[in-house]
């Protein structure tokens, strides 16, 4: 009897990988929208904000083809994390800490249509943290050379050993893992919480340009707000920040991450052509 063939190895290596994982792995029907998510502690179900419906009942398709209702506990549009409660018995998975390297094998183990689906890939991209285009803080630049379907979304990310290192998600034009320890950080505030906590300056801005860069023309402001109560008012124009100059109104939005509630911050602006200063104190973001 001659011995297995390395690719035949591989093959089943990968084939139990698979079918270790997919116990824990569930459909997300929301509206028109169909996603997959993973248990991630009894009772709660992590899945992509993004293929999650804004409005309307959430529906699980369970593994062994039954379905149950859902919850949604909390979302976090910045990191495309969404917690779901559902009553289902399925274990939890256990997420690996590991951020792959460059050129490792990757698989995808999710839903198409709330049928059992993988999918085999490579590590194209793994490099240090980034910030979304919404703001969100992500613990680890991975992306994937694999291809995935919208439902797919959700999907748990292993490495070759069965180790999950992140959930996969479509970004632009590239498959992107949100990885293990963005899941944990998130997922635990939308359990507790159910938002994340983000920084306030109670400004509508409207960006300018002018002879020495780009502003910021305050277009509105919440009387109840940290700005209006530090003195901002409509039709300020604000030039910098801290000391530094403005660079555009998303960067300065895509600082009001968690962190920067309740830091005090210099405000440059010019009143009527004359400069002045201001000391906001960042409030948390209302719920509305």
């Amino acid at each position: 009897m001659t011995d297995p063939s390395p690719l035949s190895s591989l093959s089943s290596a990968l084939a139990e990988v698979v079918a270790r994982t997919a116990p824990s792995i569930v459909s997300v029907r929301s509206h028109r929208f169909r996603s997959t998510g993973f248990v991630w502690k009894s009772g709660l179900i992590v899945t992509a904000d993004e293929a999650l419906a804004d409005e309307g009942e959430v529906e699980i398709g369970l593994p062994d083809g039954g379905t149950t209702a859902a919850t949604i506990a909390g979302r976090d549009h910045t990191t495309d994390i969404a917690l779901l409660r559902a009553d289902i018995a399925s274990a939890p998975v256990r997420l690996a800490a590991t951020v792959p390297p460059l050129g490792a094998l990757a698989i995808v183990v999710a839903t198409n249509r709330d049928t059992p689906s993988a999918a085999l890939g490579m590590v194209s991209a793994s490099g240090k943290s980034w910030r979304s285009l919404r703001g969100g803080d992500i613990d680890a630049r991975i992306e994937l050379d694999v291809r995935l379907r919208g439902s797919q979304q959700g999907g748990l990310a292993l490495d070759a050993s069965g180790q999950a290192f992140g959930m996969a998600v479509l970004g632009p034009r590239r498959v992107l893992v949100i990885p293990t320890a963005t899941i944990e950080r998130v997922a635990a505030q939308l359990e507790t919480r159910g938002r994340i906590a983000r920084g306030y300056l109670g400004l509508g801005l409207q960006p300018v340009r002018l002879d020495d860069g780009i502003g910021a023309m305050v277009m509105n402001v919440d009387k109840a707000g940290p700005s209006a109560a530090a003195g901002i008012r409509q039709g300020d124009v604000i030039v910098a920040v801290n000391d530094q100059k403005l660079s555009g109104v998303r960067a300065l939005s895509r600082t009001l991450g968690p962190s920067s509630v309740g830091a005090v911050i210099d405000v440059a602006v010019r009143r009527g052509g004359e400069p002045a200063s201001f000391r906001v104190t960042v409030a948390e973001r209302p719920e509305t």
